[in-house]
């Protein structure tokens, strides 16, 4: 179907329906062509923010009627470009839609706009002893992190934004704002299209509001910092330690080069070796020693060259920052030079496997790249960097290629929480098959005139 974009009548329509909420200054359009994919930006048409669910349903009954793409836009931290316009799209930002509108401590849960983000969350919850788990290091919306399904640090304990979701609101393209999931911690009631949501990047609805899980703060918390002699070896302590039921809040790896990259950001003397940094949780610090001490003899076991423990509040908090910082640590290292950050995920058992067959193709195709992840649940990033228009970039592009099938022949995912938006589509057919088609059977059904992020997530027919 052919869009028009946002010209004449339609930009006389939005402008005359949402008047100074509808953008078209120069610095909104640059802010919204682009995301922290590194692929080109390019201005959308106009951008609206929008601040209640009435503008969002009345947005996209207007892109209906003049045939205009829509774009959902909250804090632009998404890395894969699923917030790069096509020509004369309507960029429509959430990120105005922050109301915390109820805290349930009793349930466990909260309802919140979709611009709200999880720190913000997490200062209202806090107060009730709760929070919100799933931490992506970025100043990620929650409307944002369900619609790339993202998951961080601490989805080893508690799961991905997926798990954490138990109902929402959407707004369809065809004028219908559905209700979805419950506010009970299960159901089996009908076919589940909440979770058909989470994830789809916005190609099938706006999330307009959502419910989600609250967790306890944990009393008491420790964090060892494993140094090794490769990856190799932090990724078998790694398997080691979930197999030994440790449960850890957090399951870290970072290399030398991240670390390298850390120390030089924040002006830290951390050892620059392959590191894992696993955080443990409990209702007392006298009940986390017996933990601790297994998960320090398990990294020995799998040789690790120093174990250290932090518990004083000021250095988890410290330490955590640091891992937080080391895609930004990495960028500031390599001023001027263009990035591609990786994100498969593998059945954990074959952790050593992709991680050594990563480390043995940056060697052979002689390769800078720096390796980290959430190693506990099989989930890792490769950062590559090269000057812009490099003959480096097809070596990287080929590796990158054969990293995608060693991880799908493993039984792994192209996408372990960054979503697929331009970046991923050529690989989601060699993952799902068949079932691309029905994908955009579904696509097709929800949004037949194909308005919403158009050319994200799906690739072109075949």
């Amino acid at each position: 179907m052919t869009t028009t974009g946002l010209g004449g009548a339609a930009l006389g329509a939005f402008r005359g329906r949402f008047g100074e909420a509808l953008s078209t200054a120069d610095a909104a359009l640059d802010a919204h062509g682009r995301d922290e994919s590194g692929l080109e930006a390019a201005r959308p048409g106009a951008v609206l923010f929008a601040r209640t669910e009435a503008d969002v349903v009345e947005a996209l009954a207007l892109a209906r009627e003049f045939r205009v793409p829509v774009v959902p836009f909250a804090a632009g931290s998404s890395l894969e470009g699923q917030l790069i316009p096509p020509p004369g799209a309507l960029s429509l930002d959430l990120s105005g839609m922050t109301r915390v509108l109820e805290v349930r401590p009793g349930a466990f849960q909260a309802t919140v706009e979709p611009g709200v983000t999880y720190p913000q969350l997490n200062r209202a919850a806090r107060t009730h002893g709760l929070f919100f788990p799933v931490d992506p290091g970025a100043e990620a919306t929650l409307g944002g992190m369900a619609s790339t399904n993202a998951s961080g640090t601490a989805a080893v304990r508690y799961g991905t934004t997926r798990e954490n979701v138990l109902a929402l609101r959407v707004a369809l393209m065809d004028g219908r704002v559905l209700s979805l999931g419950s506010r009970a911690r299960k159901s089996s009631a009908g076919y589940d299209l909440r979770h058909l949501f989470l994830g789809a990047e916005g190609t099938l609805g706006v999330i307009t509001e959502l419910t989600v899980r609250l967790w306890p703060l944990p009393a008491a918390r420790l964090a060892l910092r494993c140094a090794f002699p490769d990856v190799s070896s932090a990724a078998r302590a790694a398997t080691a330690v979930m197999g030994a039921s440790a449960q850890p809040e957090r399951l870290e790896l970072m290399d030398a080069r991240g670390l390298r990259a850390v120390n030089r950001h924040l002006g830290l003397q951390e050892p620059e070796v392959p590191t894992l940094w696993i955080e443990l949780a409990g209702a007392s610090a006298g009940a986390l020693e017996d933990v601790r001490a297994l998960c320090e003899e398990l990294c020995r076991d799998a040789g690790a060259l120093d174990v250290r423990v932090a518990r004083q509040p000021e250095e988890l908090e410290a330490l955590w920052r640091a891992r937080h910082h080391a895609f930004y640590a990495l960028k500031a290292l390599y001023p001027g030079e263009a990035f591609l950050s990786t994100d498969l995920c593998v059945p954990l058992d074959a952790l050593p496997d992709i991680l050594t067959f990563t480390e043995d193709g940056l060697r052979a195709e002689g390769l800078d790249a720096s390796v980290l992840g959430h190693v506990g649940d099989g989930n890792f990033h490769v950062l590559f960097h090269a000057p812009p228009g490099s003959a480096d970039w097809a070596r990287i592009d080929a590796l990158y290629a054969r990293l995608v099938e060693r991880t799908l022949a493993l039984g792994g995912t192209c996408s372990g929480e960054h979503g697929v938006g331009l970046h991923k589509r050529r690989f989601l057919r060699a993952q799902h098959g068949g079932a691309v088609e029905l994908m955009r059977e579904v696509k097709t059904l929800l949004d037949p005139l194909n308005l919403l992020n158009p050319g994200k997530v799906l690739p072109d027919p075949a």
